[in-house]
């Protein structure tokens, strides 16, 4: 496939910095104020001296005024973890242009801003079923992504993805809440069409302390559908067939149910504090990043 990002955006992103609420704990050193304390240019508090204290900490022009010792502290800057939860089952390859291949951009342009800071990325593509050898390492080598240069990698290894099998979005989110060394930032990136729902993985999310932004990619296919008759419907991840009568009455229908549907997890999100975007894969991807997510402080 062409490139995931033109060189004028890929130039455009690198001037933004996604924004944490949150200090990171990260273990790891990066550009990025926790709650540690180290050796750093940005101070952060005062501590009365203990014996075997640096004496080249010690806060001398403190110490002509109140006669007492201080040592100075400052905070270490520590990575921040980024962490991209991202669809690939069969209905993801729905829509021209497919919602995967514009969900793969989004994660690539969320990636190459967190590389760009220093920060720490991790790719977590579900359903975990794969048969192609090159998707595996693929898969593998997404999970844990250090360091500006290996943004081309990155962009490579997200090109590889191929969309398959049934989502099973609940799952994926619970097991990667469980198994998280630390908190950070969660990006989930869907069309969140699994009839499972998406409400037990979200709030696994949540209750691990991630801070959590909801993309949901749609086709235009599915937000305004052109087509009437006589239909035979195929789900694209079960296989599962249904002969129905579409007419114009039918679509008023689909359309209030599709605007229940989207406005239900915007409701879920906003009443858990989490970002919410529904945007269709047609849609203009630098207005997207460079706008939308902006303007909702993603990043700036």
């Amino acid at each position: 496939m062409a490139a995931l990002l033109t060189p004028k955006l890929l130039l455009s992103l690198e001037r933004l910095e996604l924004r944490s609420a949150r200090r990171s704990r990260s273990s790891a050193r990066g550009e990025r104020s926790s709650r540690a304390r180290g050796q750093s240019v940005e101070f952060a508090d005062y501590r009365n001296y203990v014996q075997g204290d640096d004496f080249r900490y010690l806060d001398w022009n403190l110490y002509g005024r109140l006669e007492k010792l201080f040592l100075k502290l400052y905070e270490e800057e520590r990575e921040l973890p980024v962490r991209i939860f991202l669809d690939a089952s069969e209905s993801m390859s729905f829509g021209e242009p497919s919602k995967l291949d514009f969900a793969r951009q989004v994660a690539a342009a969320i990636g190459h801003v967190a590389l760009c800071g220093f920060d720490r990325v991790s790719v977590t593509v579900f359903p975990e079923a794969v048969a192609r050898p090159e998707e595996l390492v693929a898969r593998a080598r997404l999970r844990r992504v250090r360091g500006r240069k290996s943004a081309p990698a990155y962009f490579q290894h997200l090109a590889t993805l191929e969309p398959s099998g049934p989502a099973n979005l609940n799952s994926a989110l619970r097991r990667a809440a469980l198994e998280a060394r630390g908190t950070g930032l969660a990006v989930v990136l869907s069309d969140f069409l699994d009839p499972a729902g998406y409400e037990s993985g979200l709030a696994a999310l949540v209750a691990r302390g991630f801070q959590t932004t909801v993309i949901q990619v749609l086709a235009p296919e599915e937000l305004s559908p052109g087509f009437f008759g006589e239909l035979r419907l195929v789900d694209a991840e079960t296989g599962a067939t249904q002969e129905v009568t579409f007419s114009k009455h039918r679509l008023k229908a689909y359309r209030r149910g599709l605007d229940r549907f989207v406005g239900g997890l915007r409701d879920y999100c906003a009443a858990r504090g989490l970002k919410f975007f529904s945007v269709s894969s047609a849609a203009s991807l630098e207005d997207f990043l460079l706008k939308e997510m902006r303007r909702a402080e993603v990043w700036g």
